[in-house]
C-alpha cells in the first residue's frame, strides 16, 4: 500500500500564495505520473496540474501562470505552488499518483487539503 500525506493547504486572501506538498510512502516501486486535483463544494474533481517522471508539465487553463507543479523524485513529493490566488481556486485539493507496480499500475490518492482565498 502506498500512503500520501498532503499539507499546505489553509486560508490566504486573494492574491497571496500558498505551497502544497504531497509526499508518498509505503509500497514504492515507481511513480510515473504525479497530479494535483481539486473539487469546489457542488462541482465535480477536477485536473488542476500534472507532472510526468521526466519532468512534462499539464495545466487547467484556468490556473496556467499562477500556479507550478514540480516533483522531487528522490523524496517521491510533489508540490503545487500557487500565486496569485482568486477565490474561485478555494476547494479540497488531493495529490494522486500513478505507479507502476508488478502486477500493473495502480492509482493512490490523498486525504485532501482544504485551500479557502478569502475574496
Amino acid at each position: 500500500q502506498v500512503h500520501l500525506v498532503e499539507s499546505g493547504g489553509g486560508l490566504v486572501q486573494a492574491g497571496g500564495s500558498l505551497r502544497l506538498s504531497c509526499a508518498a510512502s509505503g509500497r514504492i516501486f515507481s511513480i510515473t505520473a504525479m497530479d494535483w486535483y481539486r473539487q469546489a463544494p457542488g462541482k465535480q474533481r477536477e485536473l488542476v496540474a500534472g507532472i510526468s517522471t521526466g519532468g512534462s508539465t499539464n495545466y487547467a487553463d484556468s490556473v496556467k501562470g499562477r500556479f507550478t507543479i514540480s516533483r522531487d523524485n528522490a523524496k517521491n513529493t510533489v508540490y503545487l505552488q500557487m500565486n496569485s490566488l482568486k477565490s474561485e481556486d478555494t476547494a479540497v485539493y488531493y495529490c494522486h499518483i500513478e505507479q507502476a507496480e508488478p502486477g500493473g499500475f495502480s492509482n493512490y490518492w490523498g486525504q485532501g487539503t482544504q485551500v479557502t482565498v478569502s475574496s
